[in-house]
């Protein structure tokens, strides 16, 4: 008798052995993405394919727009700075989830690019689920959501967003995870890039992209000075919103940054 293992790398699990004795032909198990129960190179190549085939979608049927601004960050570096001194390493913040929290209080304020696009028309979300794009060791990229991130202090957020990419890398996300989020944000700063153009994930109708940190000289008051700034970026669906809109929502970013304590 022959079984086909349909676990993790192929591995027979029970259903299959039970499977195989009644005559059944075994039910291929998938993850959330599909690529449990194949070998690490495939699961890659399917993973690619899946993007691809997404992007290639995404460049085909939506009208794109870009809009950039360059952020200072002299406040909210600042105010991290301090308050992770008072913290121990566990709980220190990232300022990764400052960018988070302002997107997601931005996103209140310009809610259109809160929304998806279904069956020929945009469908707005009440709730704001941040996509949160995560490089895969093993290669490929997946954007799980973060749920709710408008609604959270900054501590359960770091929680949050740290067992998101540990469960990330170590493939156990939640289903829902993939199908929930209403916007995403990707940066590639820890790579050194200054910018991205990002490229819309369907059926989501916008995309927010953040570069590294850089010091770069600044006109405060008259003045000249070296600041930490940051080149934050958006991708919005010319059929849901336009530039107008979408500076409005760069714009509250932006401000939102000025103020940390607040976030």
């Amino acid at each position: 008798m022959k079984v086909k293992g349909t676990g993790p790398g192929g591995a027979i699990t029970r259903e299959d052995v039970e499977q195989a004795a009644a005559g059944k032909p075994a039910v291929e198990k998938a993850s959330v993405d599909g690529t449990f129960g194949l070998p690490p190179l495939d699961r890659t190549a399917r993973m690619r394919q899946a993007i691809a085939a997404a992007m290639a979608r995404s460049k085909r049927e939506i009208p794109h727009y870009y809009l950039q601004t360059t952020v200072d960050m002299h406040r909210a570096m600042t105010w991290l700075t301090e308050e992770n001194q008072k913290r121990s390493l566990p709980d220190r913040l990232l300022y990764g989830v400052l960018l988070i929290k302002a997107v997601a209080l931005a996103l209140r304020e310009v809610p259109e690019l809160n929304a998806v696009w279904k069956e020929g028309k945009v469908v707005q979300s009440e709730a704001i689920h941040i996509g949160v794009a995560i490089s895969l060791r093993q290669g490929g990229l997946v954007a799980p959501a973060l749920h709710n991130p408008d609604r959270l202090d900054l501590d359960t957020l770091m929680r949050q967003f740290r067992d998101l990419v540990q469960r990330a890398r170590s493939g156990s996300l939640r289903s829902s995870e993939f199908s929930d989020p209403t916007i995403t944000i990707t940066s590639l700063g820890e790579q050194g890039v200054e910018g991205i153009y990002p490229i819309i994930y369907p059926p989501q109708v916008a995309i927010v992209g953040f570069g590294k940190i850089v010091e770069r000289p600044w006109v405060v008051e008259g003045k000249v000075i070296p600041r930490p700034v940051i080149t934050a970026s958006l991708a919005g669906d010319h059929r849901v919103t336009d530039g107008h809109r979408g500076g409005l929502f760069l714009a509250a970013v932006d401000r939102l940054l000025q103020e940390p304590r607040r976030l």
